[in-house]
């Protein structure tokens, strides 16, 4: 049988940086293969050669055994190759059917845009998919689920033979990502190869039949999955067995941070909390329970409706994120490229940035001071490269998280706000954040992590606070933590117990 996709010595420079060094890769139609490394592997850098973003340095690719002529986004489309991107690519205003015919319009007497006609071709797209979808409707209005439906479906207009996917489960619930694995499945037994990239790995072995590993640019190994183990798969990832490390606690006696009766509309009622010098809170619960609103609200981002909040006695006003910073707060929010760096700006700026004030002397900023500090942080939680005038943009999640964190070291935060602090960030960097949250509890900061990774609270955390509908549930200790009291708490009384928070 012919490949439906074969690459073959991929290789793609930036300068003087060898981003991906003689790469091949085979997938057979209707099969669903993964492709897996850690951030700066080079899997990004193939799927924009493959959807032709990027113009490889050398080597070429085959659909259907036919090489693949010219490069461009248009050449790709031309041969059957889709991409469904992590961070999706829609225009929030215009309908779903706009959206799907973007940058080609059904036209009508060769002047207008036959809107009812796209609108039913985009219905009948849908319709296998997906029949609740109104193609007539602001695509901004649906869940992101549903705008992953919206790619597939496009891309299936366009009788995609490969369909890549980028991280597609990032902002997915549990429920969704099931459905998504049956909608992939459906796919493959239609005759589309799916290439299925994410970092987690009980994803990658519940949907994907083959895989192929890259470390540093270079294929390491194509495994198939049912023949191999987890720990196998990332060790090859990272070239070394990951030590697999105990909870360790640095919980003291004193209380750093107490928030009483904390309201906002519905999203968060009467939340009441307590935080220790050294201690890392968890917080639990489902999709939409308020845990990320709850976190804004301590740290200052939002207005709540009633409440108090007293850091180390001294009780902080509400909803002023300044005030918060001078008290020792520090938000790492969980829209990282959005709402927590500057991408285009170098490290340093990024950790300077809550810091102004301290290395300013008569209205100049003192960059000599900035970068001898950055540097010493960044050498410390150590930054891969160590570039800290490298925009924060063209690093890898795994090292935004660590300068975030840097910044707020530098700004004298004691109490860190970490939401969803690992997403999309591979096995590799999650161990090393989670060796950080520990070194800082052992120098006597405290930690509250929202997490949707069951596994990663109780890894993390010394006591979880779980929330259900806006209010908390209840508080488990260290030795009465499981996955399944976390659950029994998370979930509604009225829905049923099989309910589950995460996949990872």
């Amino acid at each position: 049988m012919v490949d439906r996709l074969k690459l073959t010595g991929i290789g793609k420079s930036f300068g003087t940086l060898r981003a991906l060094d003689g790469v091949e890769m085979s997938v057979r139609p209707g099969t669903v293969h993964g492709l897996l490394g850690e951030n700066g592997a080079g899997k990004s850098t193939l799927l924009n050669i493959l959807s032709g973003v990027f113009a490889p340095s050398s080597g070429h690719i085959e659909i259907d055994g036919v090489r693949v002529a010219g490069h461009g986004p248009k050449a790709a489309r031309r041969a059957g190759i889709a991409m469904i991107h992590q961070e999706l690519q829609h225009v929030p205003e215009l309908s779903v059917a706009q959206n799907m015919f973007l940058g080609r319009p059904l036209i009508a007497g060769g002047v207008f845009v036959a809107r009812r006609l796209q609108e039913q071709a985009a219905a009948d797209a849908l319709a296998p998919l997906d029949r609740s979808i109104d193609p007539s409707a602001p695509i901004r209005t649906l869940k992101v689920a549903q705008r992953q439906i919206v790619e597939i479906a496009r891309a299936m207009m366009e009788d995609a033979k490969v369909l890549a996917m980028d991280e597609p489960t990032s902002s997915l619930t549990p429920a969704e990502f099931e459905r998504l694995a049956i909608l992939i499945a459906d796919l493959a037994a239609k005759g589309v190869s799916v290439i299925y990239v994410s970092h987690k790995m009980d994803e990658v072995f519940r949907v994907c039949e083959t895989a192929t590993i890259l470390r540093d640019g270079r294929k390491v190994a194509d495994v198939i999955m049912k023949d191999t183990t987890e720990s196998a798969v990332i060790a090859r990832m990272v070239g070394r067995e990951l030590a697999v490390a105990g909870h360790q606690s640095f919980v003291q006696g004193d209380i750093v941070l107490e928030v009483e009766g904390l309201t906002r509309a519905t999203a968060v009622r009467d939340a009441s909390l307590t935080l220790h010098r050294g201690e890392v809170l968890g917080i639990s619960g489902l999709v939409g329970a308020g845990r990320t609103e709850l976190l804004r609200l301590i740290a200052g981002v939002d207005q709540p409706d009633a409440g108090e909040i007293r850091v180390r006695g001294r009780r902080l006003p509400l909803g002023n994120p300044r005030t918060a910073i001078a008290a020792g707060l520090g938000l790492l929010p969980e829209e990282r490229k959005r709402e927590g760096i500057v991408a285009r700006r170098p490290v340093s700026s990024n950790i300077a940035l809550p810091s102004m004030r301290r290395f300013s002397r008569f209205g100049f900023m003192n960059r000599r001071a900035v970068a001898r500090e950055s540097l010493a942080l960044m050498t410390d939680l150590n930054l891969r490269p160590l570039s800290i005038e490298r925009p924060i943009g063209q690093f890898s999640g795994g090292n935004q998280q660590k300068a975030i964190i840097g910044r707020w070291i530098a700004a004298g935060a004691q109490i860190l706000l970490f939401d969803e602090p690992t997403r999309g960030i591979d096995v590799g960097a999650k161990a090393e954040i989670y060796a950080l949250i520990e070194k800082l509890a052992s120098e006597g900061r405290s930690m509250i992590v929202v997490s949707s990774e069951l596994p990663e609270i109780l890894r993390v955390s010394d006591r979880v606070l779980v929330m259900r509908e806006g209010r908390i549930a209840g508080v488990l200790e260290r030795d009465e933590m499981s996955e399944e009291a976390i659950v029994a708490l998370a979930v509604p009384q009225s829905a049923p117990r099989a309910a589950s928070i995460s996949r990872s």
